[in-house]
């Protein structure tokens, strides 16, 4: 019998929760992923058929309803997942009515979904209205984007200008810019609506003085979108570590005959 445990799935998830924990994004329990599998990637394995327990969402989740969840667990840790992914991670489905997830694998040792599992829900939710192919949502907290947060005005335009000119990648892998919600108390639906909200122009969303929030089509596109915006932001801690003075910079128009060269849209409101 094929087993999920040796899946494509477990193994990529494990992957990159080991990475993002080796860059420093998820200290302790900190951070979280979800990835949408659709049915007929579960028909061969046998030891996902049976329901193990339901749980409550506290949301209505039914634009969701029959879709298949592979998520990290609350309280666990990203460093461990890699070795114990039978207890760190969980396959769920969204039941008909939307209001609970019935878990089909993993979380043995009696674990449940992240407390973000909401958030990354209504996240799913409304990318899905603008993107068919989103699969993945991902939360972690990367230092220096962090830190930028303390020191910058929390405002998209200055904040997406400023990692647009740290270096070229920027602007071709998130030409739409970083959105910014207020500072909100995490493992709420008040956040995760938030949250969701901006994900309707955005494909990362700050969370000042927490984290961030990514979304893609599959894990590596998911990693590599915030891998670049927290690169954007070491350069810059980086500047303020050799002093602070700039020199020279990417001008707008550079900007622009970038966006010309990829074939990409720059925000029109913050270039």
């Amino acid at each position: 019998m094929v087993k999920f445990v040796d899946s494509k799935f477990v193994k990529k998830i494990s992957e990159i929760t080991h990475e993002s924990y080796t860059d420093g994004w998820d200290e302790r329990n900190g951070g979280n992923i979800s990835l949408r599998i659709d049915a007929v990637d579960l028909k061969d394995f046998e030891d996902v058929k049976d329901i193990k327990k339901t749980l409550a969402l506290g949301f209505n989740a039914s634009p969701l309803a029959g879709e298949y969840f592979l998520v990290t667990g609350t309280g666990r840790y990203f460093r461990n997942v890699i070795n114990q992914s039978t207890l760190d991670l969980g396959l769920v489905q969204i039941t008909d009515d939307g209001q609970k997830a019935k878990l089909l694998w993993g979380f043995e040792d009696g674990g449940l979904p992240t407390s973000e599992f909401p958030s990354h829900l209504m996240t799913h939710i409304e990318r899905l209205k603008i993107d068919p192919t989103q699969r993945v949502v991902m939360h972690c907290h990367p230092t220096n984007l962090i830190a930028l947060s303390f020191t910058q005005e929390l405002d998209e335009a200055q904040i997406s200008r400023l990692l647009w000119k740290m270096q070229a990648e920027s602007l071709v892998v998130f030409p739409e810019g970083i959105g910014v919600i207020p500072y909100m108390t995490p493992g709420t639906t008040d956040i995760g609506r938030a949250t969701a909200t901006k994900m309707q122009d955005f494909r990362v969303v700050m969370w000042p003085h927490h984290g961030i929030f990514g979304v893609g089509a599959d894990l590596d596109e998911t990693f590599g979108l915030i891998e670049t915006v927290e690169k954007a932001a070491t350069i810059y801690s980086q500047i303020g570590a050799q002093g602070g003075k700039i020199k020279q910079s990417i001008t707008d128009n550079q900007l622009r005959e970038l966006a010309a060269a990829f074939n990409v849209t720059a925000n029109p409101k913050f270039l």
